[in-house]
């Protein structure tokens, strides 16, 4: 079953919250839609975890919404007063029928994390398919205070660096995802760290 974004209707800002059904049901992050919960409860019965990308609140303003309509465990890199289970560079974690490795991927967000699995990739905000700034390949703001080009840029390069090609699909905090047709998810990334390396501001005045 492909991961199915519950926020793709909000009118708000918001990150895409994923659902993967499966033998560990998961949510990708919590979102900012009010009534997130109720959409994930049309598609699943129960939620056995959310899985944080990282804590800034367009990925976690109805992170105590979803945890309390669904018991669910919660993962994250940085401590959170929900966090069940901390997540660290390398750590494996279960998410619908496939195993994912995280990958500590800082720049945009300290605590960010990238999910790394054997046919998908959970990439937060550190690598999107298309936003306002570029399409085919684009990176997390790093203009604001603690966030960090060149810190982005060394986490795209790890991110590269532990990608297997069996990957055929990019799931992003933002934007569309990135399913490979004729360009492979790679290349996207690459074609994102060549971007970031331009060094050039994202979102000019």
């Amino acid at each position: 079953m492909d991961p199915i974004c519950v926020t793709d209707s909000a009118d708000v800002f918001t990150c895409n919250a994923y659902l993967l059904d499966g033998e560990v049901t998961t949510l990708v992050d919590a979102g900012a839609m009010a009534g997130v919960e109720d959409v994930v409860a049309d598609h699943v019965d129960t939620v056995d975890r959310v899985v944080l990308t990282h804590q800034h609140g367009d990925h976690v303003a109805e992170l105590d919404a979803v945890l309390s309509a669904f018991d669910a465990d919660c993962y994250a890199y940085d401590d959170h007063p929900h966090r069940t289970h901390s997540l660290d560079d390398g750590d494996r974690v279960e998410m619908g029928d496939e195993t994912f490795e995280a990958v500590y991927t800082p720049g945009h967000a300290t605590d960010h994390l990238s999910f790394v699995g054997e046919s998908m990739l959970f990439s937060g905000d550190v690598v999107v398919y298309n936003d306002g700034a570029f399409d085919d390949g684009s990176f997390g703001r790093t203009d604001r205070p603690g966030q960090s080009r060149e810190r982005l840029i060394e986490s795209l390069e790890t991110l590269l660096d532990r990608l297997p090609d069996s990957v055929t699909a990019m799931y992003a905090g933002h934007g569309d995802p990135f399913h490979a047709d004729g360009e492979s998810v790679r290349t996207v990334i690459e074609r994102a760290l060549e971007r970031a390396e331009r060094r050039e501001p994202k979102y000019p005045e």
